[in-house]
């Protein structure tokens, strides 16, 4: 990991060198001068690793291990002396002055160790010298000769099946087959095999859809655990003998189809297995696993399919698909083509791996020549032959991408990654590279867009408008990710499968800690150059010598604990926190703005937390999200000082009551996403409750000064006086860059929503709980250009009147408990864009109009409108599916 670890320490030292805050000191000519000298021997070796290729892997290997050390080294010696302890600085400075100033100090104090470091990164730099004069390494091709933007249609996706046409057919028949008792489907194979793919492609096929009443899916894993289950079952219900009563009062009756994803042991069969009733009525229930065991003591002997690898034919089939999709693959490379997929060995998921190796390398026969002869000396004929190849798609992975590649592996098996989270760590752990065009969020939006073109990792779920939301690792990548994490010393990963810590290694700089059995032993296993430490288990805690941790994740504290052994942090970056055992509302210390380069702050409570003012101090804070706070107004600048300004803000997520003014949304003036909430006790028309509404319509009116706002989620609570808030919701304006917006609560006219209609960038819009005063809505012709999706929760609307010409972007369009809503007008189904419409808890003559809609569509050739109409006797069971529920209930 020698490219993260230089690029991480060249963002320390630019920020040492190149600190925006005008009050800050220049350096003294010695310490910049070294400063500048390191910072410059660091960018050849970034420009070396990003522009030579690995021939000769035995000797760049070496290599990057020593720039690797050499650069950990130059940023412990910068960092290490960054404690409030020596902080004996002037208290007119704020701390993050004060963290600039000390590290300027100990730059010089270490002056002779990092002569040190330099001395070595120049032994390197001769040795590379001589490599280049010896043609030991050669400039690589482009990494991908398609226009920048270009995605591709693996399984990034969609998730066709290739080769198994006949056995899909079979268990098509079988699920929809005359048979009458409940029935197991099993679906065996080793991994890689598509196992997953092949249920998922049969589970979304639409005649499977429209044969069961109710369907659900959860992933089980290797990690099944009845205590977590019970534990976290015990969260949201008192007895878990309630919660599975539910579900089997649910399915009792229907006939449901329930597919039990990646079953490793006998034992998780016995957990379930009573909950699915058996009412002869065709219900089915569809189990994939590695283990043939296992499905025959599911009871499925007669219903076992045996997934085998593809024959050579099938395996160029899929690779084609991969890499060229409907294209042509230019004879010149198909005979290679031929012999690489050969090599693959029939293995799906080898297949689409390599094929995005080739999708992103050179289409020359030079370049395929090459990656075949590597697939060929991978398979060996050992047990390991299938990792070897999916080893050779890491080593293709530019430089930018191998550190985040292996970050998925501090994440439990088959867990479901959100990718603002991830976005949010590879941005904490100096993993991006800055874009002046660009956020760092948004180049690391990129990265991962560019590891779903390789097939490296999976998208599990998309958006409304196409874009990722939750992605997973399939196991053996994620096999791989571990074994080079752990060999490359980039990550040590304790869970219960790992019988005891491996012996101390001080230069350990990542721990991930998925088990509870860890003992307390971190700070005698791990030394004190621990960066980043993240919890997946119940129990965790903080060790005192990890003084250099960036990243904070997972860590479950009381709230004396912050100001105690939090705030000494200074390092930090990212922190997520949830507090415990909080019934109203807690403050965090003003000591809090010691931690002067932390980015993102999430915070999860049971009760409310308060910001303090000396969060406005804060200049490098990119991500605030809490589940309730109040925040502090910034204090007043004092003679000299300069006026706060979160230059980098672009989430506030959770903050109530908070009165925006002009001069306020000017010190965040890159917010991009706000979510904020507006609530009043009062419970009669005072004057102050009328003044209150005023300053509320003054606030609302400001947001339009936020010219990067780009997702705005506003909820009102108020109890009263509903005729003030919907006067002020009728004058309202909102930023031209909105492109997300979420209104709940507020009593507003039908006719004003030709003010949110004239929004030109605004594809979303979810409108909750009587949101609106009117029984009619007509949308004004010219409105809502842009809008993909429309959700309309509980309101008293009884007629849309709208056709094509009103939403002619629209894909998705939602009604949620609109149990006065009359029909869907048939128009609404001309719109050429529209995918979906689901109704969720409507009328039973809304529902048969858009069944009716459906017919006029198929009439007219246009099978593509999918129509979801949801129970409406799921009591408190999410309204969307019955696999949310599901999950929740095992918690595989």
């Amino acid at each position: 990991m020698a490219y993260a670890s230089l690029l991480s320490l060249t963002q320390t030292l630019e920020q040492i060198l190149h600190d925006p805050d005008d009050q800050c000191q220049v350096l003294h000519q010695q310490e910049e001068q070294i400063g500048r000298c390191l910072l410059e021997k660091v960018r050849f070796f970034l420009s070396f690793l990003e522009d030579h290729s690995q021939n000769n892997i035995e000797t760049i290997r070496c290599l990057e291990g020593r720039i690797r050390v050499a650069a950990y080294e130059a940023e412990d010696i910068i960092e290490s002396q960054i404690d409030t302890s020596d902080q004996i600085v002037s208290d007119s400075r704020n701390h993050c002055e004060r963290c600039v100033e000390f590290r300027r100090y100990n730059l010089a104090k270490k002056y002779e160790k990092l002569q040190k470091v330099i001395q070595e990164l120049d032994s390197i730099s001769e040795q590379v010298v001589n490599m280049k004069d010896r043609n030991d390494v050669e400039i690589l091709p482009p990494r991908n000769p398609f226009p920048a933007g270009s995605s591709k249609f693996g399984s990034s996706n969609k998730s066709d099946m290739v080769g198994f046409d006949d056995e899909l057919m079979q268990v098509k028949d079988q699920l929809t087959g005359p048979s009458s008792k409940l029935k197991i489907i099993s679906i065996v194979g080793m991994g890689g095999i598509g196992k997953t793919t092949f249920a998922r492609n049969v589970y979304d096929d639409p005649l499977i859809k429209y044969h069961f009443d109710t369907r659900a899916w959860t992933t089980i894993s290797q990690e099944y655990n009845v205590q977590k289950m019970l534990t976290d079952l015990l969260d949201s219900t008192s007895n878990i003998e309630n919660l599975a009563e539910k579900l089997y009062k649910y399915l009792k009756g229907k006939r449901y189809l329930i597919v039990l994803d990646d079953m490793w042991d006998t034992k998780a069969w016995d957990e379930v297995q009573w909950l699915f009733p058996d009412d002869s009525n065709g219900s089915r229930i569809i189990l994939t696993t590695r283990i043939a065991d296992v499905a025959v003591y599911a009871g499925s002997s007669s219903a076992i399919h045996h997934l085998s690898c593809l024959n050579p034919e099938k395996s160029w089939n899929l690779l084609h698909q991969t890499v060229f999709g409907e294209e042509c693959c230019p004879c010149e490379l198909e005979e290679i083509g031929k012999e690489i997929a050969k090599n693959c060995k029939g293995l799906p998921l080898a297949l689409v791996v390599i094929g995005g190796l080739l999708y992103k390398g050179k289409r020359t026969p030079d370049y395929w020549m090459y990656v075949e002869q590597n697939v060929n000396s991978a398979v060996i004929g050992t047990d390991d032959q299938f990792m070897e190849i999916l080893l050779l798609s890491y080593n293709h992975l530019p430089h930018h991408l191998r550190a985040c590649f292996l970050y998925m592996a501090v994440f439990p098996e088959d867990y479901e990654i959100r990718k603002s989270k991830l976005t949010k760590l590879w941005v904490a752990e100096g993993f991006i590279k800055p874009d002046r065009s660009k956020s760092l969020e948004a180049v690391a939006d990129k990265y991962v867009e560019d590891l779903l073109d390789r097939n490296m990792i999976l998208a599990h779920e998309r958006s409304y408008t196409g874009k990722i939301k939750i992605c997973r690792i399939h196991d053996l990548m994620r096999d791989l990710c571990v074994r080079k994490a752990q060999e490359e010393n980039f990550l040590h990963l304790y869970d219960r499968l790992v019988k005891s810590f491996p012996e101390v290694t001080y230069n350990q700089r990542r721990v991930s800690i998925h088990s509870n059995n860890y003992g307390h032993h971190l700070e005698d296993t791990y030394g004190s150059q621990v960066r980043s430490l993240l919890y997946y288990s119940e129990e965790t805690s903080l060790p005192t010598s990890f003084l250099l941790l960036r990243v904070l994740d997972g860590l479950r504290i009381s709230f004396s604990e912050f100001s105690v052994e939090i705030v000494e942090l200074v390092n930090l970056r990212y922190i997520v926190l949830t507090i415990l055992k909080i019934s109203e509302t807690c403050e965090l210390p003003a000591s809090i703005s010691k931690l002067c380069n932390l980015q993102t702050l999430i915070i999860y409570s049971l009760g409310t937390v308060k910001l303090p003012s000396d969060i406005w101090k804060m200049p490098r804070l990119r991500h605030i999200w809490t589940s309730t706070c109040f925040l502090a107004y910034p204090s007043a600048a004092g003679n000299g000082e300069k006026i706060a300004v979160l230059e980098n803000l672009q989430t506030l997520k959770g903050v109530i009551d908070f009165k925006f003014t002009k001069k306020v949304l000017q010190m965040m003036p890159n917010l991009k996403k706000l979510k904020i909430g507006f609530s009043h006790p009062g419970a009669d028309l005072s004057s102050q409750f009328r003044h209150s509404c005023a300053d509320l319509s003054s606030c609302i009116n400001k947001f339009i000064h936020l010219r990067q706002l780009e997702d705005l989620n506003c909820t009102f609570t108020y109890r009263s006086g509903g005729k003030f808030i919907r006067t002020l919701m009728e004058n309202f304006h909102l930023p031209p860059t909105l492109k997300r917006l979420t209104l709940a609560g507020c009593r507003l006219s039908w006719k004003s929503m030709a003010i949110i209609g004239s929004l030109p960038n605004l594809e979303v819009l979810n409108l909750k709980y009587f949101i609106y005063d009117g029984l009619v809505w007509e949308p004004t012709e010219g409105n809502f250009l842009q809008l993909k999706v429309l959700l309309l929760r509980q309101t008293d609307l009884e007629h849309l009147k709208a056709d094509e010409t009103n939403f002619p972007s629209l894909q998705h369009l939602t009604f949620i408990d609109c149990r006065k809503l009359v029909e869907i007008p048939s128009a609404i189904g001309d719109i050429p864009t529209l995918q979906v419409i689901e109704l969720s808890e409507c009328s039973e003559s809304a529902v048969n109009s858009v069944k009716l809609i459906q017919e006029e569509q198929r009439d007219l050739g246009n099978d593509n409108l999918q129509i979801i109409i949801h129970d409406s006797d799921m009591l408190n069971i999410d309204y969307r599916d019955l696999t949310g529920y599901v999950s929740a209930l095992f918690n595989f």
